[in-house]
């Protein structure tokens, strides 16, 4: 029961990296676009 526990809570904590690492991506990726935006309107 407790080797379930660690497992679960081992995939819990890989799922939040992943979703985390997910929204840094999406975040630089709006920054990249707003970037592109600028230089066009300079």
């Amino acid at each position: 029961e407790d080797a379930d526990f660690a497992k679960e809570s081992a995939r819990l904590t890989k799922a939040q990296i992943l979703q985390q690492s997910a929204m840094a991506m999406i975040a630089q990726a709006g920054k990249a676009q707003q970037n592109v935006l600028q230089l066009l309107q300079n």
